[in-house]
Parts: C-alpha cells; sequence; structure tokens
C-alpha cells in the first residue's frame, strides 16, 4: 500500500508559476533547489483554504498525490527530521524511510541514506521498543527535558536534553541536533512545536501546501502558542499541481541572517 502512495505520488505533474515558470518539474529540479544552505531549518505543514491544518483530526487528510511528492522531497533533502510526539502518535509514524529514489539521490549529493528522526517529547512519553526505534535504519533522536530517566533509551536513539520540567527550549533542541552535525533540519509539526520554534526565532522557511478546500469546524491552524510580534515571510517559490498550490516562504529572523547567510 505505501509503495502504491509513493508511485501515485511520484506520478503527479507539478509546476512552477513562479519564479522562472517551468512545467512538469522532476524531483532532482525540485529537489536540488530545497539545498539552499547547510543550516536551515524548514517547516512543512498543509491548510485548506480556510486554515485548517486538520480533516478528521489529522493533517494527512488535507494532502493528496503533490503534497505526498513534495513532502518526500522534503525529506530527501533534510539530515534530520523533526516532530513533536502528539504528532508521531496521531498521525501513525513509524521507523522514518525515504523511498529508493531518495536513497541514491541523498548519497550521491553526500547525505546519509536516510535521515535522522528526531522525536520532541516533553514528558518522555514514548515507548522504546516501538518500531519507530527498532526498526530504524539510522538512529533517532529523542529530545527532552532535563530530569527524565532516559536509561530506556540507550541502546535505541540519542538523547538530547533541552529544557525542564516538561517544557522543551527550542532553540537548544536545535541546538543539540546542530552539534550533531544535523544542520538541514525539517519540522513536520505539530502547530505547538511549530510555535515554539517560531517563538525562539529559529525558523527559516515554511514549505505550505494550499489544499482546494473549505473544511469549516475548529480544526487547528498550523501554529500554536504566542508570539511577542508577527513574524515577516518572503515568498521564495508558486508551484502548483491541479487546484493546489505549494508555496515555499523565507523569513529573515531577528538577528538580520538570511537561510543562505548562515554558516556550519
Amino acid at each position: 500500500m505505501e509503495g502504491a502512495r509513493v508511485a501515485e505520488a511520484q506520478h503527479v505533474t507539478i509546476d512552477r508559476i513562479w519564479p522562472d515558470p517551468a512545467v512538469d518539474l522532476d524531483d532532482d529540479a525540485l529537489a536540488s533547489e530545497l539545498l539552499v544552505a547547510d543550516r536551515m531549518l524548514r517547516v512543512n505543514f498543509v491548510s485548506s483554504a480556510d486554515g485548517a491544518a486538520t480533516r478528521g483530526g489529522l493533517s494527512g487528510g488535507l494532502g493528496d498525490a503533490a503534497d505526498k511528492r513534495y513532502f518526500e522531497l522534503l525529506r530527501r533533502a533534510a539530515d534530520a527530521v523533526l516532530v513533536g510526539a502528539g504528532t508521531v502518535r496521531a498521525e501513525g509514524y513509524g521507523a522514518l524511510r525515504v523511498g529508493e529514489e531518495s536513497v541514491r539521490w541523498r548519497v550521491a549529493h553526500g547525505l546519509t541514506p536516510h535521515p535522522v528522526f528526531a522525536i520532541v517529547s516533553g514528558s518522555l512519553d514514548l515507548d522504546p521498543s516501538s518500531p519507530i526505534f527498532t526498526e530504524a535504519p539510522i538512529r533517532p533522536v529523542v529530545i527532552t527535558a532535563a530530569g527524565h530517566d532516559t536509561s530506556g533509551f540507550a541502546e535505541v536513539a540519542d538523547v538530547i536534553e533541552a529544557g525542564e520540567g516538561q517544557h522543551i527550549d527550542a532553540a537548544a533542541a536545535v541546538a543539540g541536533l546542530r552539534a550533531r552535525g544535523l544542520g538541514r533540519i525539517l519540522n513536520e509539526g505539530g502547530p505547538h512545536l511549530f510555535g515554539a520554534l517560531l517563538a525562539a526565532d529559529v525558523v527559516d522557511e515554511l514549505c505550505l501546501t494550499l489544499a482546494p478546500s473549505l473544511e469549516a469546524g475548529d480544526a487547528p491552524r498550523i501554529t500554536a502558542g504566542e508570539l511577542p510580534d508577527p513574524r515577516g515571510l518572503s515568498l521564495a517559490h508558486v508551484l502548483r499541481s491541479g487546484s493546489t498550490l505549494l508555496l515555499r516562504y523565507a523569513r529573515e529572523r531577528m538577528d538580520g541572517h538570511h537561510p543562505e547567510e548562515q554558516q556550519p
């Protein structure tokens, strides 16, 4: 079933509307433009036209074949995939692997065959016997607050302590990943983790799939939490597949740096 979904995603057409319009872009063209810096924190979400981040409680319900294809390409260009434990449970994550073509592309570009799966849990409510850990192609990372007994993860994951109690220090979490040589970080949710990363001013890019639907109801937005000030964005590209838009935004962090200017 997973193979069928990957095959469907690979055959969907994605065109570039802006800049430099082009039709039916191949995976190499799409993935190569994502390698804009050695150090970058990129966030990926899907949203309906009226701002819902989920359908039936799951973000996957909003995504179509184009979203799935680009989702794989974002992973292809990442050193680490950073996800909150609540999202891991809700979306049914397993061991994190990319497809065979992505493995070949990554190795050819000097990356590990698969990105590292980094899971954030302030309460350490994770099962070390889960296939997420036991079947992982590359040793995962668990990010949790100081003071928890992490001995159960010694055989299956590296542990980064970032924060106290059940509060995660988002900036410390990112610094811990980069200290391990994981410069290109892709955050796949959830909204609370995205909000914490924004508040810590460590987000460089947002890749947002705009699904052509109106969901109404009380579904969450892609961010949660408080910000002292709004964060401005600059449009980097517009891709289209049918009525679905794949938007990529860059933002200038409060230190004045653009992602392209960051150094390893």
